[in-house]
């Protein structure tokens, strides 16, 4: 497995210092702290989640949306599940199988 990249550290490390325990980091506040571009940020993020890095904590009103952010927060080591492991993804695929087959 490669190592992570810059982006990504400098946003898992942003994501760590800026938790609380009653508030996680928006988008927005991880692409400052890291100082990335809010794109970079964006895509390095989509990607943690699929990767089973990071989640979606919660939601948190904000002043310059008028929609909900998302806070993300840290998965632990421990829970991580890595793709194609026994998890959803199997059931998904053995779910499109039956029906293909049946």
């Amino acid at each position: 497995m490669r190592p992570a990249g810059e982006v990504r550290a400098a946003l898992l490390q942003a994501c760590q210092a800026l938790a609380t325990p009653d508030r996680a980091p928006t988008l927005r506040e991880l692409a400052a702290q890291a100082c990335v571009g809010l794109a970079a940020a964006r895509k390095t993020m989509s990607n943690m989640r699929q990767a089973g890095a990071v989640r979606i904590a919660r939601e948190r009103r904000v002043a310059y949306r008028n929609k909900p952010v998302a806070e993300y927060e840290l998965v632990p080591q421990h829970q991580r599940q890595l793709p194609g492991s026994a998890g959803e993804g199997l059931q998904g695929l053995a779910r499109v199988l039956t029906t293909w087959v049946g």
